[in-house]
């Protein structure tokens, strides 16, 4: 992995858009409490981090248990912290990957929920529909399923790219959607503002979703994009993002890396940012796919401001990785046809 700062990248990405920097330029003012820009907006600039070990889904076992009590977040949080011990033991069973102390889950949502998901009151996804496209992949094995592969890790064999994971093609990030969705490293995000434009920059995969702030129609319903066609407008003090046109390449909601419900041609996806105070910025997300689930759902993350920079993450398509992926295909292929 490189170690080239990004903000460089980030500001050339909003320079060629051609987007006033008057705002972002310069120090915002702060009212009250918060920071807000020149055009009297909420400052929402900065690096946020979305990490979280709060699963999506409430556990079936806590059923009817939306919030934990102080005491057990106080057992949990402490569980969490020292599961993250540099030195601490991989599960049982397994031999591990990175060393426990690169990896960035956070700790549990600091209101005590049970789950990321705040609407159903379950905490739970809704019943897929009975036409929804459904693909489950595997990280240990290939798991033979039909083109395109939606999902982000895995594939169905190592005969060419196109039958590998999205991730692994360096299309799209593991975590970063949209919708966000905490995952082993990597939760975090850039955000820049001025009057007319918000660009939210996600450095796993380096892509930069340019939103306008304005009435324009979408695309037309032929164009389909990796991360859809996004719209965004101010709800009071609440930044609100909608986006469309997903390529029918990609999932409509992806529960886990290795997991693929629907198809992106069908999303409508609603995101909100609203900054609570100088240190969190709360990110909330509605997916509407009545192709794919029989009711909407919505899901809530805590974001936490951080002073540190984001580094390149230097994946790109048609990467060493996947190259020597399928090289190492060509060698178990001959090691097979000389077996007798």
């Amino acid at each position: 992995m490189s170690t080239h700062p990004c903000a460089t990248a980030a500001t050339l990405v909003i320079v060629l858009a051609g987007l006033p920097l008057n705002i972002a330029a310069q120090a915002a003012p702060v009212t009250g409490t918060l920071p807000r820009t020149l055009d009297d907006r909420p400052d929402l600039q900065g690096v946020w981090h979305f990490n979280t070990t709060t699963p999506l889904q409430r556990p079936e076992r806590l059923a009817d248990k939306p919030r934990y009590t102080e005491e057990e977040f106080a057992a949990l949080a402490a569980r969490t912290a020292e599961s993250r011990g540099w030195d601490a033991e991989p599960p049982e069973g397994s031999v591990g990957s990175y060393n426990q102390f690169w990896w960035d889950r956070g700790g549990p949502v600091s209101d005590r929920r049970t789950s990321l998901i705040v609407d159903p009151p379950d905490g739970r996804l809704p019943s897929l529909t009975p036409q929804a496209v459904r693909q489950v992949g595997s990280v240990e094995r290939h798991v033979p399923g039909p083109l395109p592969v939606r999902y982000r890790i895995g594939g169905l064999s190592a005969d060419g790219p196109e039958e590998r994971g999205l991730s692994a093609r360096c299309l799209v990030g593991y975590n970063v959607g949209p919708p966000l969705l905490p995952g082993g490293y990597n939760n975090n995000l850039q955000l820049f503002q001025s009057a007319d434009h918000v660009v939210i920059l996600t450095e796993m995969v380096h892509d930069a979703r340019i939103v306008p702030l304005s009435d324009r129609p979408h695309l037309h319903e032929a164009v389909g994009l990796w991360n859809g066609d996004a719209r965004g407008h101010w709800d009071g003090d609440t930044l609100v993002v909608e986006s469309t046109n997903f390529t029918t390449k990609r999932a409509s909601f992806e529960p886990g890396a290795t997991v693929a419900l629907g198809t992106g041609d069908t999303l409508r996806l609603v995101e909100r940012f609203t900054r609570l105070d100088a240190d969190t910025l709360l990110y909330e997300y509605t997916v509407d796919d009545p192709t794919t689930f029989t009711a909407t759902f919505t899901a809530a993350i805590p974001m936490t401001r951080s002073v540190s920079p984001i580094f390149e993450y230097a994946c790109h398509e048609g990467n060493y990785g996947m190259a020597n992926m399928l090289r190492a295909g060509r060698v178990d292929d001959a090691a097979e046809e000389d077996t007798p």
